[in-house]
């Protein structure tokens, strides 16, 4: 496993970690999860990740538990904050009460003091960015928080964050989690960019597509039932015969450089200084050894060059 700097931080980050959304608490077997992190730190992943709202903290309270086994100090660990987590008008946003609130109660669930990583999980124009700071910037002084991050936020938002900041003199975020993969490149424009000049990295979620650039859907019409795209319709309206078609030309330039057309897709996003991380999700421990296998490889221009024109 190769580790990556995170941002301009000093923080180590392996290239691969390993999430918990759709998974962990939810519908994966919880041996299946327990194992899948386990095997995932004995390959050298030390980055996990979560968010309180991922199966109303069930997610946390799996990896919090399966990590116990583990020095604290050896494992990078995020959550995260902003979606409901419960009927009333302050149980969502990023308000300090809900940050508050929400913090130490992934915190309970996790059985840790703190976090790594805090994420705002998007981005509230009902709060404004100096009250949430100022509340993670407390957290940070009180060793509660680590690093402050955010999730699918735009190069203008990090900007407004970035100046209110600098204005008040509290810590700045460090990290974005964006989605990123072959097939949804939007933050390649202005929020890669935008991080490389301003020192926030990106720790990108679904690389694979939600399983489409592993190879495993054959038709857009025949996805298997028990598959993620099989019970969320959501995902199955981004399978797509050209899509698919398009997967089946990359497997064949896979197979020629002796990979999976997953470790493909993983080696095309880390091909990005400013990625600091493929954040991948596992039912099962041989998929985190698959995923893994995709740490350090690198890809020549031609291969590149080979891909861009598949893509577009």
């Amino acid at each position: 496993m190769k580790y990556r700097k995170l941002a301009n931080t000093g923080l180590k980050v392996s290239e691969i970690s390993l999430g918990s959304w759709l998974t962990y608490g939810g519908y994966v077997e919880r041996d299946n999860a327990v194992n899948s992190i386990r095997r995932a730190y004995d390959l050298g992943i030390n980055f996990f990740d979560t968010a309180n709202v991922y199966e109303r903290g069930a997610a946390e309270v799996v990896v919090g538990e399966t990590l116990q086994a583990y020095s604290r100090e050896s494992y990078v660990l995020a959550t995260k904050v902003f979606w409901p987590m419960g009927e009333g008008p302050n149980d969502r946003g990023l308000s300090r009460k809900h940050v508050f609130e929400q913090l130490h109660a992934s915190l309970k669930r996790l059985n840790t003091d703190y976090v790594d990583i805090y994420y705002c999980h998007r981005f509230d124009p009902e709060t404004p960015v100096e009250e949430t700071l100022r509340t993670i910037d407390d957290f940070i002084r009180q060793g509660k928080v680590l690093y402050a991050g955010v999730s699918e936020w735009t190069a203008a938002q990090m900007a407004q964050a970035l100046g209110v900041a600098d204005r008040y003199l509290l810590d700045r975020i460090v990290v974005n989690q964006p989605v990123y993969n072959m097939f949804n490149r939007y933050i390649e424009k202005e929020v890669i960019p935008f991080g490389t000049n301003h020192g926030i990295g990106q720790v990108v979620f679904s690389p694979l597509a939600q399983g489409l650039l592993t190879g495993k859907y054959k038709a857009a019409d025949q996805i298997p039932a028990d598959s993620r795209a099989g019970r969320l319709e959501g995902m199955r309206k981004g399978i797509t015969e050209e899509k698919i078609a398009k997967v089946g030309q990359l497997s064949a330039i896979a197979e020629e450089l002796g990979l999976s057309v997953g470790q493909l897709a993983i080696a095309w996003i880390l091909r990005q200084p400013n990625v600091a991380s493929a954040l991948v999700g596992a039912s099962r421990p041989d998929q985190v050894d698959e995923n893994a296998a995709a740490s350090g490889v690198g890809l020549s221009s031609d291969v590149i060059e080979r891909i861009e024109t598949i893509l577009q």
